[in-house]
């Protein structure tokens, strides 16, 4: 039921600790806020996800969130299968995190629902453990409540300046290069190619500018996400060139950030015409 992945060393079991409660599919300006409010405890601080909940993907994969909560400072991370606790009461699912944490303190989102039925709100939580239970008031931004929901529906348009907007940096995919049929290099353009993961939120298919960092170097780069129409190509890759790059990445672990939208997919005629729109493109992108 549970997994536990700690970030730092600092997670010991049966030690107190800090629970940030909640969804957790990503960590926006809001959730930001809660983990410094947690830091200032000096206690290991843990963040909640769940996996499989509200029938749809998350924003991130597990190992994206960790790399994410490590970067900010939490400590360890743990997730829950929707589909495992779903059913529980409240008190049930009290109990679970006393059971597997000591918590000296809770952090959450005043919309923080959980139980069968959602029917547990954080003043039960606080009530039935008697620890400490700090409950802050949901983040607007420009009149538009901060959720994992309004990132969605902003990746959903290609509008990913919104989304790093409320998510306090670039969304991204993490993900091994793997080879394909090399059609980018045959034009001037080799690219490293990601899997997009399956369980992953998908953004719209497009062309992006994006950035990815190589041996401590970040490279500007166009990303094409979605298929490859001109070469009849219906798989669905993060396809990525990389500006002033020369080497090989095949096998390599790479993040891609998605800076900004720049164009619809669309089909070419040939080589040709893609390589000129590739051309004008990564002109654009050196620009700024």
């Amino acid at each position: 039921m549970l997994k536990i992945a700690d970030l730092t060393g600092k997670f010991h079991t049966g030690e107190e600790c800090a629970l940030l409660l909640g969804g957790f599919d990503g960590m926006h300006i809001g959730h930001r806020m809660l983990l410094e409010k947690a830091k200032t405890l000096n206690l290991p601080v843990g963040v909640m996800c769940i996996s499989g909940g509200k029938g749809g993907a998350d924003l991130f994969t597990f190992s994206e969130r960790e790399a994410i909560f490590a970067s900010l400072g939490a400590d360890f991370a743990f997730e829950l299968d929707f589909e495992e606790i779903r059913d529980l009461s409240p008190a049930q699912f009290a109990d679970l995190l006393l059971k597997e944490f000591s918590p000296a303190a809770f952090f959450c989102g005043s919309d923080f629902r959980f139980g069968k039925g959602a029917a547990g709100t954080p003043d039960f939580l606080g009530t039935y453990t008697g620890i400490r239970t700090d409950v802050s008031g949901l983040l607007e931004l420009d009149g538009e409540k901060v959720s994992s929901g309004t990132v969605k529906k902003l990746l959903e348009r290609g509008d990913v300046l919104g989304a790093a907007r409320l998510l306090g940096g670039p969304f991204f995919v993490r993900g091994e290069v793997i080879e394909d049929r090399h059609v980018g290099r045959m034009i001037g353009f080799p690219t490293a190619n990601i899997l997009y993961p399956g369980n992953k939120f998908p953004l719209k298919r497009a062309v992006y500018e994006t950035r990815v960092q190589v041996d401590g170097r970040e490279y500007r780069c166009i990303t094409n996400f979605g298929s490859r129409p001109t070469f009849h190509n219906d798989r669905v890759l993060t396809e990525t060139y990389l500006d002033g790059f020369s080497g090989n990445l095949y096998g390599r672990t790479l993040n891609v950030g998605f800076v900004r939208f720049l164009r619809d997919i669309r089909a070419f005629s040939g080589a040709e015409e893609l390589e000129a729109q590739l051309t004008e493109d990564i002109g654009r992108v050196r620009r700024g």
